[in-house]
């Protein structure tokens, strides 16, 4: 039940995901990577810290700090970097898509840990996604943005720092709390963004928000910076990484919903198509029968 219970959560987390992600196209038109990371972790961290506080969360031991730390620098900074960039470059439902792979990469960063076993029929699932998603990409091409494959380069390599934090974070929350661990690592990734911010004056763009963007910038924060992370790393703390991982699968589809309203993004059947081989490699991966 706990397991199935996880993977409903991370279901949640990965439609607010997908939202966020129609939120970033909309919003970069008007202000540059690191803003958008800034508003969606330090929004996020000043949600989560007075929750953590009041909850009396049971924090991070402190030999485990500088790794919790460190995960979240790589993630709630490097990757969120990378993916505002690569959202910039393609549509939200493509970006989406390439995100979707993110069960295949967490199975192997798992078996290249240590963490589970890579078996012939997982390498099969991996491959069928895998060329699933190349397949639906290069035939969308033509009606995608100028340089759209760099978008999907860019979140392919993103999406490793993601499986990373998938691997390495549940023994560390073991050792103290899910809400304890996110809200460190959260703060960590801010505590480097804001600076890097100011530096390149990332901040100057504010001034332009209309008061659309200004929702939009506060959602992203709240719903795809706090809440959505607050049940990822519940589900994470109930099932494994790679099973959690599979719900991501969800995540285009809210994407592409939501784009088509706010930014006008076709739902093309190369995106569907490609979807539908990411759920047939995932399935055939994470579908063996477990051995005694």
């Amino acid at each position: 039940m706990g397991e199935w219970l996880g993977v409903a959560i991370a279901l949640v987390s990965s439609c607010i995901g997908g939202a966020a992600a129609a939120i970033t196209r909309y919003l970069v038109g008007g202000a540059d990577p690191i803003l958008l990371a800034i508003l969606r972790w330090g929004i996020g961290f000043l949600c989560l810290l007075p929750c953590a506080l009041m909850l009396g969360v049971r924090w991070p031991q402190r030999p485990d700090w500088p790794a919790v730390a460190g995960l979240g620098i790589c993630f709630f900074s490097l990757f969120f970097i990378l993916y505002n960039i690569a959202v910039s470059y393609t549509t939200a439902a493509r970006a989406s898509l390439a995100l979707a792979t993110l069960p295949l990469h967490t199975m192997v960063v798992g078996a290249l840990l240590g963490v589970e076993r890579l078996t012939a029929r997982k390498m099969m699932g991996v491959g069928i996604a895998v060329l699933g998603v190349a397949a639906a990409l290069a035939a969308g091409l033509a009606q995608s943005p100028p340089g759209a494959w760099r978008g999907e380069l860019i979140m392919t390599g993103a999406v490793f720092c993601m499986a990373f934090y998938n691997v390495l974070s549940r023994p560390l929350m073991k050792r103290s709390s899910a809400l304890g661990f996110l809200t460190v690592g959260m703060g960590a990734g801010a505590v480097v963004l804001v600076p890097a911010g100011l530096l390149k004056g990332s901040f100057a763009s504010l001034e332009q928000f209309t008061t659309g963007q200004w929702i939009a910038g506060i959602y992203l924060g709240v719903g795809g910076g706090a809440l959505a992370f607050i049940l990822w790393v519940m589900a994470l703390a109930r099932a494994t990484p790679t099973r959690i991982a599979n719900t991501m699968t969800v995540n285009p589809i809210a994407a592409a919903l939501l784009a088509a309203l706010l930014v006008n993004e076709p739902i093309t059947l190369n995106l569907l198509a490609g979807l539908v081989a990411v759920f047939a490699g995932v399935w055939i991966a994470t579908s063996e029968a477990k051995t005694a």
